[in-house]
């Protein structure tokens, strides 16, 4: 298998709901028509969003609702300033502050936002990595 991501799939209670919080509140754009899902094309991968139970049902796995999933998604920024406009945006839209921003241990700033599903997303400066102008990132 070759290193890398292609697609992440976000289950969602309410795929109206979560399309107005990425689309409405956070300015992105759906790259697709099909009411059932909505994908968003993202610098070498894409985002989708989901029903809840149809993708517990496409996987073959149980549906035990939401709780804490052991991860998080991540965006990482090009500065300080943009970790507390993110949040602060994802806060207006409707998203839940969970950590506001503050110095981390390995040298970074960093908080997090949950989305309307109680998806956890950090919002990062790493001053190690850079980020190209189509929002590629690059390890040190």
């Amino acid at each position: 298998m070759e290193q890398r991501l292609s697609l992440v799939t976000l289950g969602v209670a309410d795929l109206a709901r979560a399309r107005r919080f990425y689309e409405e509140g956070l300015g992105w754009r759906r790259g697709n028509a099909d009411e059932g899902v909505a994908f968003y094309q993202m610098p070498g991968m894409v985002f989708a969003l989901w029903s809840r139970p149809a993708l517990a049902e496409d996987a073959g796995v149980p549906d035990p609702g939401a709780a804490f999933s052991g991860q998080a998604l991540a965006y990482n920024a090009r500065d300080r300033a943009e970790v507390d406009a993110v949040l602060a945006e994802a806060a207006a839209a409707g998203g839940m502050l969970v950590k506001p921003a503050r110095e981390t241990a390995w040298g970074g700033y960093s908080g997090y936002f949950a989305d309307p599903d109680g998806h956890l997303w950090e919002v990062a400066h790493n001053p190690f990595w850079t980020i190209d102008a189509a929002g590629a990132i690059r390890l040190a």
